[in-house]
């Protein structure tokens, strides 16, 4: 064999070789791929297994806390509780952030929790709540929230109190500790129906008063039930109501009392029929006693009467009177109008003489111990509520809004203070 010839195949075995090693090297490097996918597959096989285990391991049970996490302005009422589905609520913890505990209680159900009672203004609370779904694994939820603060809210403070006994002529009078400028919310809000089945109507006397009333005096032995759904109004902006709740009293039998200035006395009537006449002695020519029909609103058996207090003052800047156990007081309008007893005027000046200086006033005895008085008995037979009806004064008629006094404005005067 020639040189050329071996070279020419030493060539080709070289060649042939080197594709077998290269072969051998690609089937080599195939062999290894394979090996690598498996070892992959395998830890993604182990990796879903594991995740599969955990998540037979996962409660069903699925909790909601109101209101989300982090939310101010929450209502101090209704806004608060924790819910859970495809399970039941085994705790629920709540705390303010000074650590004090709030009594709450899980529905018999075990769907739903609330707390007890009222909630704190300007304060942040924390709830934490475990569920249980119905193989006994457990799920948990924390929340915290801060409720609505004092300047970001308004409260009513009304009359009469729930449960009370009150006359006729007491309306509903609400007076809000912030000026409301949404009038129609805050009105929609609140309702007052009585079970003689009255129409009753509210009037806005300012920003923060609002008073109810029926065109005529409740009827006697009626019901009436104020609603005050304000939690979560805007009254103004940015200022919310939290009240919630229901207030209900009673009327009691009709009594109007007619104070006739000019021929100084006054007829007490009861459901219609006259019960007795009282002589009395109203303001003097000087200070006469106002016109109109007057609602009593507070009961003191004795009290200070200053002058100074009401524009009665003397030039020493004293008042003109100052009587500190005035008997058998009861008010009948917000600038000082009273209808009391009268111990120190002379008897022959009860129904002879106006003397005073606004107010009506009834023979009596000093220390309001002596039952046989005018004045004892008419505090006795009086209640709050019940009205008094001054005419033939020279003096002009009271003002609606001067006490609980909106007798004095017709019905379709009242009708026009609405805001819906």
């Amino acid at each position: 064999m020639t040189d050329s010839k071996r070279r020419r195949g030493l060539m080709a075995a070289s060649a042939l070789l080197g594709g077998v090693l290269v072969l051998s090297a690609c089937s080599g490097g195939d062999d290894g791929g394979d090996k690598g996918r498996s070892s992959a597959q395998s830890s993604e096989k182990s990796q879903a297994e594991v995740d599969e285990a955990a998540a037979k391991e996962t409660s069903k049970a699925r909790i909601a806390i109101t209101p989300k996490g982090g939310a101010d302005n929450v209502s101090i009422n209704r806004g608060t509780k924790v819910t859970v589905s495809e399970g039941k609520l085994t705790e629920v913890t709540m705390t303010s952030t000074d650590g004090t505990d709030v009594a709450g209680t899980i529905a018999a159900d075990g769907k739903s929790w609330k707390p007890d009672g009222q909630l704190k203004r300007s304060t942040t609370y924390k709830i934490s709540a475990t569920a249980a779904d119905s193989e006994g694994r457990e799920a948990h939820e924390n929340g915290s929230f801060t409720t609505v603060s004092p300047e970001n809210s308004f409260i009513g403070n009304f009359t009469p109190d729930d449960g009370s006994k009150v006359g006729v002529g007491m309306p509903v009078s609400i007076n809000f500790d912030k000026p409301i400028t949404d009038k129609a919310a805050v009105q929609k809000g609140i309702t007052v129906t009585s079970s003689s089945g009255q129409e009753v109507v509210g009037h806005w006397f300012s920003s923060q008063r609002l008073d109810f009333r029926p065109q005529e005096y409740w009827k006697g032995g009626s019901t009436v039930t104020m609603k005050l759904a304000l939690d979560g109004v805007e009254g103004a902006d940015g200022v919310y109501g939290v009240q919630d709740k229901t207030v209900t009293f009673t009327v009691g039998r009709n009594q109007v009392s007619t104070v006739d200035a000019k021929s100084k006395t006054m007829t007490v009537t009861q459901d219609g029929k006259t019960i007795k006449t009282i002589p009395i002695s109203a303001g003097a020519p000087e200070n006469p006693t106002y016109n109109g029909q007057m609602v009593i609103s507070e009961k003191f058996k004795e009290t200070r009467m200053d002058g100074s207090t009401v524009g009665f003052t003397k030039k020493d800047g004293k008042g003109e009177y100052d009587i500190k156990d005035v008997p058998h007081a009861m008010r009948l309008s917000t600038s000082g109008t009273f209808i009391h007893g009268n111990y120190w005027g002379a008897d022959s000046i009860f129904g002879s003489a106006n003397t005073s200086h606004g107010c009506v006033g009834l023979n009596d005895a000093k220390g309001a111990n002596d039952p046989k008085q005018p004045g004892a008995w008419f505090f006795n037979n009086s209640i709050v509520g019940d009205v008094v009806v001054v005419k033939n004064s020279p003096d002009k008629t009271i003002k609606p809004d001067n006490g609980l006094n909106g007798w004095n404005m017709d019905w379709e005067q009242w009708k026009a203070g609405s805001a819906i």
